[in-house]
């Protein structure tokens, strides 16, 4: 299981950066920004090895299911 920021959130994030850096604005200016979207991925291969039970309203909420 894991919970984590959308990696392609974050890369277009990064592009908005340098494309304001580009444009004449000084790093130091630009604010700090935190996550905004997350992505749950459940891997129910690794769970069943483990012995564990996924309930189905979990599996349903999960953005991925790895199996």
């Amino acid at each position: 299981m894991s919970y984590g920021a959308n990696l392609l959130d974050l890369w277009r994030r990064a592009a908005e950066f340098i494309d304001k850096i580009l444009r004449g604005a000084k790093p130091a200016d630009i604010p700090v920004e935190q996550p905004t979207k997350f992505d749950l991925v459940l891997n129910i291969t690794t769970a069943k090895a483990l012995g564990l039970t996924i309930p189905e309203s979990f599996l349903l909420r999960a953005d991925e299911v790895i199996e």
